[in-house]
C-alpha cells in the first residue's frame, strides 16, 4: 500500500490524440508541495466531476498509488485501485489564501529554466508558472466531431467502463482550441494550448446560453483575457504529454490549469 494524500488541482479535457491511458490527465499537489500525475483515471469519474464530487478541484483526496515504471516522468503514478477517501475542499476566502498555501509555494518565471529542468536528469513534467504578461488569448477552429480514433480508444481500454450513457454524449466535442500567448521574466514569449476541463465547460455553458458559437467564444475570451488580465493574479499549471516530452520537443508543455485568485491590492494587505 502506498497511500498518498493529494490536493487535486487539474483535470484536463479528454483528448483522443493522446495515448489511451493518458486520455484524461488528473494531477495535484502533495502536502509537501510537490506535483503528482495520476493516470489512468476511468471516465466514469467524470460523472462524479460533473456532479461536484469525486475529483473535484482543490479537494484533498487519499489514494493508493504506485510509481509508473513505463513513464520516465518522475511525477507519474497509477492507482492500485479506485477507492478514494475524500477530505475537505479548499475555499476561495481571503483571496484564495488556503489554495495559495499549496499551489504557489514554488513556481517558475523563466521559460529557459523550466525547459532545462524538463530535460535529463530531472525530467520535470509538471510545474506552476507565473507569466510576467499575458499577451493574447487565441481561439482556433477544430473538428466538430470526434475522430474515429476516439471510437478505437473505446475498444482498447476500460476507461469508459461503468459509464451508463454514451461517452460522446457525456463528453461532447468542443469545436475550438484555446491558447494563451504570454511572456516570461525575460520577455520570451510562449504560445501554449489550454487543456483544462474548466475552459471547455465554460464554452459549453456559454453556447448553451447563447446558442451561437461566436458569442460563446467571445464570452470565453472575455473571462480568460479581458477579466483575468485586469482583475486576477494569473498562474499557469503546466504539464507535458509523454510523447512530446520523450521526443524532447523545444517546449513539451501545455497549460493544464489556470490558477486565478483576484488581485490583492495594497488596501486589503493592510487590513
Amino acid at each position: 500500500m502506498a497511500l498518498k494524500k493529494v490536493l487535486i488541482t487539474v483535470t484536463t479535457y479528454p483528448l483522443p490524440s493522446r495515448s489511451y491511458d493518458e486520455l484524461v490527465c488528473t494531477a495535484g499537489i502533495l502536502d509537501d508541495g510537490s506535483w503528482i500525475r495520476i493516470y489512468p483515471v476511468p471516465l466514469s469519474f467524470l460523472k462524479d466531476l460533473k456532479k461536484g464530487t469525486g475529483f473535484k478541484k482543490y479537494t484533498w483526496v487519499e489514494l493508493d498509488l504506485k510509481k509508473r515504471t513505463d513513464d520516465f516522468r518522475p511525477e507519474s503514478h497509477s492507482p492500485n485501485n479506485y477507492k478514494i477517501k475524500i477530505f475537505d475542499t479548499l475555499d476561495t476566502k481571503d483571496f484564495w489564501r488556503e489554495r495559495k498555501r499549496f499551489c504557489i509555494n514554488n513556481f517558475y518565471t523563466n521559460k529557459a529554466k523550466l525547459i532545462q529542468d524538463s530535460q535529463k536528469p530531472t525530467n520535470i513534467s509538471l510545474a506552476t508558472f507565473k507569466p510576467s504578461k499575458i499577451i493574447d488569448f487565441v481561439v482556433e477552429e477544430d473538428d466538430k466531431e470526434w475522430k474515429d480514433e476516439w471510437k478505437e480508444l473505446r475498444k482498447q481500454t476500460d476507461l469508459f467502463a461503468e459509464i451508463e450513457s454514451d461517452p460522446e454524449k457525456l463528453i461532447p466535442k468542443v469545436p475550438f482550441k484555446f491558447y494563451y500567448i504570454f511572456e516570461d521574466d525575460e520577455g520570451v514569449s510562449s504560445r501554449l494550448m489550454i487543456e483544462d476541463w474548466e475552459i471547455f465547460e465554460l464554452y459549453k455553458n456559454c453556447f448553451k446560453r447563447t446558442k451561437n458559437e461566436k458569442q460563446a467564444v467571445d464570452l470565453v475570451k472575455k473571462k480568460y483575457f479581458d477579466i483575468f488580465t485586469t482583475k486576477n493574479d494569473i498562474y499557469l499549471f503546466l504539464g507535458t504529454t509523454m510523447e512530446w516530452h520523450r521526443r524532447r520537443s523545444p517546449n513539451p508543455f501545455v497549460i493544464i490549469g489556470v490558477f486565478y485568485p483576484l488581485i490583492q491590492d495594497q488596501l486589503s494587505l493592510d487590513l
